[in-house]
């Protein structure tokens, strides 16, 4: 026989193109269209729905950037139509190439009511099926102008991105508004042939299966009248019912379809959309639900059904209804689908205690997975908090954007610092926005790692970022799919269905140890500084509120302020978004974030001082109240007292211009340039700057990365490096121990004061950049003499090591990567620490000196800025200011220290006399990370603490008010079923801790 394929295949394509898919709507007729334009925000859908309108033609442009405009639709069913199905077809000006990231709409009855979303993907709206004739159509449109940010030149610098530079110019053609007879047929027709035509595309060209696929397309296409589609496509379909009816092999692989509709809680579009985006996609949702038996959606982000509930109630109503059936899912147990690498320890434990307790309360569903199919990497301390969270699983899926390594599992068991191991699935089908399409689900089947141990993946089915979730049509393919020779099973299925059915096929997978490193997207460690050291401001301000609110609650009857705290934790978790708190969003999301970060700032303060007062109370004692978990001048940790006197710290110049700082523990040298040439630990003589190097160097970077402009920093950009030395000043700080250094570069100033603390060990540098620069990247180094293979950094409740060097790979990928509060390099017998109150990101080098001893220079760089253009062209430009110190002689538990420090400023105020912590610990390695009343209102103290030096750790925690019993929870602050309360002995508890465990006590008070 001739191979004829490609003459098939290609006659397949332009006929559906031409000739089927265009009968799927054969008759239709104009609805009468009229508008109102909402000025500014938009308004409640009452307004809009008795707004007055205009008369509006199609063809005509509309909708200014971030605008809202309300169209009424309204029109007649032709009565020769009676017996048919019926739907209206709104399209807005839609691009079907660009779900989620252009205009979209909600459609209303007259009487308020919810229909569905539109969508580019989902434009129509069913009117009967069948209709009567005669009916009268009235429809009202809140259509949403968001203007395409991301355009065909993805990447270009635009002003659309903030409501205050976007302009007000049109960005919309009204396309069609027509009510269309629907047959139904014809659209089954195209499934069909759309299933198989994919199916074919993938199966071995030597393979049978595709030979009888072809011919039986080709029947079907020759049965096919194309004059006359309607009438014929029932005997077309008839020609591929037998192929269609072939069952799958037994050794077929299974993917779990969830119905899924990823939607960034702010990204390309405000906070203020995403309410609505959200309430589009659940509309759309509950009713492909109503229409689809089999079909499944999962939502994630308890955040956004928050926002369903208090702004679209008839939304809501039908949510609740649909979870109550089973079929509408709670999905993730988080807030939000958060960063992972930067919110500090609490905040990320607090994700899943606000997103579980949301669930738990609406709808008694307790998520046994975390959702976070978009996040960029995952921080080594997670596995622990998701089973202290009661949660067992993980699904994630963007591993497979890792540009170097390819991630060797699908399925495996992920250990994190402490040991704990949670199960994950990372979808072969690489993409959280799957659409049933043939090739993806080929892919699945390759691209599947675990071949012969499972054959069971997950595929997020969905349009995604308001794109308006699941469609009938992917539904449609799904169901062709259940059992499809060729093809990989398809079925609707929970995520908690899903994972039950892959543990027991596959119940112990590989391991994969430590962090999941995203090789992609390094650049969000920097992005957007401001938003970085809101973030971190704001995580310490809430340990110091709950910490002195609980505090003076026990002790003086303080109204401990639950509601606003829940409401303040709650804000700070929705801004650590993975599109906000990484730097990569509009300008609007960050303006708006920079001003949310300060009015909590101020409120937090509110709330901190009228505690601190209220312990404090009436005196003229100079008291300095220490919010660190570690004695602070003679300050217990979580109390109050006179500070302990410490040293002085002198300044003296040198013969070359330069100065030195002496403290009695360091000797500072800072050159004529304001370069640190030394750093003596007086203590064992030890030099910490390599010889011939200085440290304090400012570094200034190309920065311009391939693609993802404020997600990446490409690893060329260290090919080009400019130190700036030029110095326009250095002088003797106004306090007469520290040294002030201004230099100007480009556009741009900095100025530096470095300073030793009586009576402390750390060189601390303050820095204040007015950065005018556009694609350049700031870095502040520190070259050590000091010879390691690995450094340790802070993650959540721990610390993870990463080489020093890059023999493979793997470890050469990770050139830029993510600490807390601080970074640790260690000789067996001496250390360095180098600590900061807001930068995330950093890198860590070293080089063999080739002159002088041979000795190894290790250099650790904290990154301060950058300067991308995209998503917000005016990216961190203005006023910045940072902290760091370096601690030279530090042990791993001087880092923990030191980085608490740095981020709990002390605060001092007069009053009558000591405070007493609330709770104390007597080991310093077990870091209490908060006290605070438990959330239900009894009046329990609950502390959480951690072992934070890696070791194993005994200790004591003794309470300071009377203990009437205590237990072991979870982080939700319930008992362990299978842990036995603690014992008490006169108030104290002795703990056993394994290295980086976590624990959280309930203390009932007596």
């Amino acid at each position: 026989m001739h191979d004829d394929r490609t003459l098939v295949e290609a006659r397949l394509r332009r006929v559906l193109d031409e000739r089927i898919r265009p009968a799927v709507h054969p008759e239709s007729v104009p609805l009468e269209v009229a508008v109102w334009y909402a000025p500014g925000e938009p308004v409640p859908v009452a307004e809009g729905l008795a707004a007055d309108v205009e008369p509006v033609t199609v063809g005509s442009r509309w909708g200014a950037p971030w605008g809202t405009s309300w169209f009424r639709v309204t029109g007649t069913v032709p009565a020769e139509w009676a017996g048919k199905t019926v739907e209206a077809i709104l399209d807005l000006g839609f691009d079907e190439n660009m779900p989620g990231f252009q205009c979209e709409g909600l459609v209303y009855r007259p009487d308020g009511t919810p229909v569905k979303g539109l969508n580019p993907r989902n434009q129509w709206v069913r009117i009967g099926a069948p209709v009567r004739g005669g009916e009268e159509v009235r429809l009202h449109v809140e259509a949403a102008s968001n203007p395409v940010v991301m355009g065909p030149r993805p990447f270009t610098p635009t002003p659309l991105g903030d409501l205050e530079t976007a302009g007000r110019d049109p960005q919309y053609t009204l396309t069609r508004m027509d009510l269309a007879v629907l047959d139904e047929t014809v659209w089954h027709l195209v499934t069909d042939l759309e299933v198989l035509g994919e199916l074919m595309a993938e199966l071995p060209v030597d393979s049978p299966r595709r030979w009888e696929i072809l011919r039986a397309v080709e029947r079907a296409l020759d049965a096919l009248d194309l004059q006359d589609v309607g009438g014929t496509a029932e005997r077309a379909r008839a020609c591929l019912a037998d192929v269609l009816a072939a069952p799958a092999v037994p050794s077929a692989h299974r993917i779990s379809a969830v119905g899924h509709a990823h939607i960034d809680s702010a990204w390309l579009w405000p906070l203020r959309e995403t309410v609505r985006k959200v309430a589009r996609t659940a509309a759309n949702m509950t009713a492909l639900l109503d229409d689809e038996p089999d079909f499944v959606f999962a939502m994630s982000q308890a955040q956004q059904w928050a926002w369903v509930k208090e702004h679209r109630p008839e939304v809501w109503a039908r949510v609740k209804k649909a979870v109550a059936d089973g079929r509408f899912v709670p999905a993730g147990g988080m807030w939000v689908e958060s960063d992972t690498n930067m919110p500090g320890s609490e905040a990320m434990a607090r994700q899943f205690v606000h997103g579980k307790r949301f669930f738990l309360d609406e709808f008694g569903v307790d998520n046994d997975e975390a959702w976070l199919p978009d996040t960029f990497g995952f921080a080594a301390g997670l596995p622990q908090i998701i089973r202290a969270a009661g949660s067992r699983y993980l699904l994630t899926q963007k591993i497979s954007w890792s540009r170097t390594n390819s991630f060797p599992h699908h399925t495996f068991r992920w250990e994190g610092i402490d040991g704990t191991r949670i199960y994950t699935h990372f979808p072969p089908v690489d993409t959280y926005n799957c659409s049933m399409r043939g090739a993806e689900i080929a892919h699945a089947v390759r691209n599947f790692k675990d071949k012969g141990t499972a054959r069971h993946s997950l595929a997020p089915t969905g349009w995604g970022d308001g794109g308006g979730g699941t469609t009938r049509e992917m539904v449609a393919k799904a169901a062709r799919l259940r059992d499809l020779e060729g093809s990989a099973t398809v079925t609707w299925e929970t995520p908690s269905a899903f994972f039950a059915k892959a543990e027991a096929e596959n119940p112990e997978p590989p391991v994969w140890v430590g962090e999941l490193y995203l090789e992609l997207h390094r650049a969000t460690l920097t992005s957007q500084a401001g938003t970085k050291q809101g973030n971190r401001r704001s995580e310490h301000l809430l340990r110091e509120a709950e910490l002195w609110a609980a505090t003076a609650a026990v002790r003086t009857g303080f109204p401990y302020p639950y509601a606003d705290l829940d409401r303040i934790w709650k804000t700070v978790l929705l801004h650590q978004f993975h599109d906000i708190l990484p730097g990569s969003s509009i300008a609007w999301v960050h303006r708006e974030a920079r001003a949310t970060y300060a009015r909590i700032a101020d409120e937090l303060n509110g709330i901190v001082d009228a505690a601190q007062r209220a312990l404090a109370g009436e005196g003229t004692v100079p008291l300095l109240f220490n919010a660190a978990p570690h004695t602070r001048a003679g300050v217990p940790a979580g109390g109050a007292r006179p500070a302990e006197a410490s040293g002085r710290t002198t300044h003296a110049g040198r013969p070359d211009g330069g100065h030195v700082l002496d403290s009695g523990l360091l000797r500072i040298g800072v050159d004529p340039r304001g370069l640190v040439d030394s750093v003596l630990d007086l203590a064992t003589g030890r030099e910490t700057i390599a010889p011939g190097r200085t440290g304090n160097l400012l570094q200034l970077h190309q920065d311009l990365p391939n693609m993802w402009d404020a997600w990446d920093v490409d690893e060329f950009y260290r090919n080009t490096v400019t130190d700036l030395t030029d110095a326009d000043e250095v002088t003797p700080g106004d306090d007469g121990a520290s040294v002030r250094i201004v230099r100007t570069f480009g556009g741009s100033r900095v100025t530096q004061l470095l300073s030793l603390p009586p009576g402390e060990k750390r060189l601390v540098v303050d820095t204040e950049v007015d950065w005018h620069e556009t694609e350049k990247f700031l870095k502040l180094a520190f070259p050590l003499d000091l010879h390691t293979d690995r450094y340790a950094s802070e993650t959540q409740f721990g610390h993870f090591f990463r080489p020093t060097h890059t023999n493979t790979s793997w470890e050469a990928a990770k050139f830029e990567a993510c600490n807390h509060r601080f970074v640790h390099l260690q000789e067996p017998d001496w250390g360095v620490a180098l600590v900061n109150d807001g930068t995330y990101g950093h890198d860590v080098t070293r080089a063999v000196r080739t002159d002088g001893d041979g000795g190894t220079t290790t250099t650790v760089r904290a990154s301060l800025l950058r300067a991308p253009r995209f998503p917000d062209p005016e990216t961190d430009q203005g006023v910045h200011r940072f902290r760091h110190a370096l601690v030279p002689g530090a042990s791993i538990g001087d880092a923990v220290r030191e980085g608490w420090r740095i981020n709990l400023p002390e605060r001092r105020l007069d009053g009558a006399g000591e405070v007493t912590p609330l709770v104390t610990v007597d080991r310093d390695s077990v870091v209490v990370t908060a006290v605070k009343l438990a959330d239900d209102g009894s009046g329990d103290v609950v502390v959480r603490f951690h072992e934070a030096h890696g070791a194993r750790a005994r200790a004591t925690l003794t309470a300071g008010f009377p203990l009437a019993g205590a237990e072991v929870t979870d982080l939700l602050e319930r008992p362990l079923a299978d842990t036995a309360p603690p014992a008490v002995d006169d108030g104290r508890i002795a703990v056993a801790l394994r290295p980086f465990e976590l624990r959280t006590l309930r203390l009932k008070r007596a």
